[in-house]
């Protein structure tokens, strides 16, 4: 058995690229667009959901609020597309991820702090424990739908994995 307890650090397009897209308008030069009336940043997020004739789909996902500390009992993955979170309001959220394998390597787990404005994007195979919301809200998701095997579930009931975090 496993014991670890995970205090998260706060994301940053560096230390958060192994495993995917920081989305964030930081360091992105806008084009104006709509006479002046708006910016457009393009290039945030590499989405990846052509795999096995994949198409991108954008859902949303209705999170309830964690508690903490919370246990980890399981980590996913999606082998074939990617998946974006992108919080409907400005929110704090969490992530914990493991780098891609055939099962999560504990020994690199890592969860960070995603603050107000900012979304993530988790590349094709990425561990991780499904949305962690800091309050009940909802997220634009976007994803992959088609055919295939794109959800793998890892348990780790009977490991003792916790983040610890506080607001």
């Amino acid at each position: 058995m496993t014991d670890l307890i995970i205090k998260p650090n706060l994301i940053t397009k560096e230390n958060f690229k192994k495993f995917g897209d920081m989305i964030t308008t930081a360091d992105i030069k806008p084009i104006e667009i709509n006479n002046g009336y708006a910016k457009r940043y393009d290039g945030i997020a590499n989405l990846n959901t052509k795999k096995d004739n994949g198409e991108s789909i954008i859902s949303i996902f209705s999170a309830l609020k964690r508690s903490f500390p919370m246990k980890v009992d399981m980590m996913e993955k999606h082998p074939l597309g990617s998946q974006a979170f992108i919080p409907m309001k400005e929110t704090i959220f969490l992530s914990f991820v493991a780098p891609e394998g055939d099962k999560p390597d504990l020994s690199k787990v890592e969860a960070f702090i995603i603050p107000k404005g900012i979304g993530v994007n988790y590349n094709p195979g990425i561990w991780h424990f499904p949305l962690i919301s800091t309050e009940d809200m909802n997220f634009l998701v976007v994803d992959r739908k088609g055919e295939g095997d794109n959800l793998v579930i890892h348990n780790l009931e009977k490991e003792n994995i916790t983040i610890n975090f506080q607001l």
